[in-house]
């Protein structure tokens, strides 16, 4: 945590609307929303828009990082509130996109193609609650699609190793935003802390 907050509020100044699309003019589908956490929500927002960036309509829209899947009874919690553990909220990032472009089972792949699935709480030097690895399900669809591209994964990249996926998949409860620095945070801080397991693993 603290190679995350060296120099958390001296950032670049971007465009936020530069990282946002229009839904397709030519989609007859309506947007939808995938919600993930794996670690460090600034390295998932990243990679994520790295690969899928709105400006080339990729199937991503818009995205934001915040927590969710906490102590329900805490509301609007702050980063410090939640990096101290106590109210079990994950730093998550929600994806709005067109399924008329890319595929909910195809962003649950590259979910667990660019984060370590097998480990408990942790994402590299990341330890604790906040940082686990969960899929937060918007309806019986996409916990189905989750479930079974799980399995998927796990049998063509995790059995073969010995390993075991701990991802958690739970139906979405409330999301808050992060604070504004957190959004965007590695486009805004090119030189900011970054999670090695944030890559592509395969």
């Amino acid at each position: 945590m603290l190679g995350r907050l060296k120099n958390l509020f001296s950032s670049t100044p971007i465009d936020p609307n530069s990282f946002r699309a229009p839904m397709s003019s030519t989609s007859l589908a309506k947007p939808e929303i995938a919600t993930f956490a794996a670690g460090c929500f600034w390295g998932v927002e990243h990679i994520f828009l790295k690969h899928y960036p709105p400006s080339q309509n990729k199937g991503i829209i818009s995205t934001s990082v915040g927590y969710t899947g906490g102590n329900p009874l805490v509301t609007n919690p702050s980063y410090r509130l939640v990096c101290g553990g106590a109210t079990d909220h994950a730093e998550a990032l929600k994806i709005e996109f067109d399924p008329s472009i890319v595929s909910y089972a195809e962003l649950v792949e590259f979910f667990y193609r660019t984060h370590d699935p097998t480990t408990v709480n942790r994402q590299g030097g990341d330890t604790g609650s906040q940082y686990r690895s969960a899929i937060f399900t918007h309806s019986d669809d996409q916990a189905a699609i989750a479930k079974r591209v799980t399995e998927e994964v796990q049998a063509k990249h995790f059995t073969p190793k010995g390993k075991k996926i701990v991802t958690e998949i739970l139906p979405a409860g409330t999301w808050w935003d992060a604070e504004d620095y957190h959004q965007l945070y590695l486009f805004k801080n090119p030189d900011g802390y970054q999670c090695p397991t944030h890559r592509l693993h395969w």
